[in-house]
């Protein structure tokens, strides 16, 4: 796959992980083209990236996708008042969720029910067959996201864990794990961001060329 090849070419470290890298993009372009959704679920900084990446998947990232004219057609007899202008400005998108970004559920549950069910709770409410969970967690260990984990897996979603060297609990959770080779949080961190990219811009790639 391009982007990731590219990744790898900038980022030598991951060559040995290259395989999960291509899985783990195969994973996602298949659960979109069929109809599928992403949740994405992660702690502090992994929480954040759980936003950037919904940000890259549901606008355009690397292309702009405008909507094709048979889709402005459809809407604009849906609803004539619909300003051209609005289509112009409007871009396809994949369906992806960041499931940190609900801190009014998230607190109505660890206040209600339980702490670590703050992204589990979530699963079993926006989670279908076919949908993905993206696990992010440097460690592998982190009690809420593995709970949403075998939420998941429960409910027939595909996992995709990104985590450290190590894999935690989530190597033997997820469907597929994809570990970054670094042991230390931050450095971790620093390499998530250009794999998730690559492998958002592989999906883009596929749906919006």
């Amino acid at each position: 796959m391009k982007h990731v090849e590219e990744l790898i070419k900038r980022y030598p470290a991951l060559a040995g992980i290259e395989g999960a890298l291509n899985a783990a993009a195969d994973m996602l372009i298949g659960v979109f083209e069929h109809g599928g959704k992403l949740l994405l679920c992660g702690n502090g900084g992994s929480a954040a990236d759980c936003d950037h990446i919904a940000g890259e998947l549901c606008k355009g990232f690397l292309s702009r996708r405008p909507l094709s004219q048979e889709e402005r057609g459809i809407m604009k007899n849906a609803c004539p008042e619909i300003p051209d202008a609005l289509l112009d400005s409007l871009q396809q998108g994949l369906p992806a969720i960041s499931l940190p970004a609900a801190s009014a559920l998230m607190t109505a549950t660890a206040n209600d029910c339980a702490a670590d069910n703050v992204f589990a709770q979530q699963v079993m409410a926006l989670g279908n067959i076919g949908d993905a969970l993206v696990c992010i967690s440097t460690s592998g260990n982190a009690a809420n996201v593995c709970a949403a984990a075998q939420v998941a897996r429960a409910r027939g979603l595909f996992v995709l864990a990104l985590t450290g060297a190590d894999g935690g609990k989530l190597a033997s959770l997820a469907d597929l794990c994809v570990k970054a080779p670094e042991t230390e949080t931050y450095k971790v961190q620093e390499l998530h961001l250009p794999i998730y990219h690559a492998l958002c811009a592989e999906a883009e790639a596929h749906f919006f060329s």
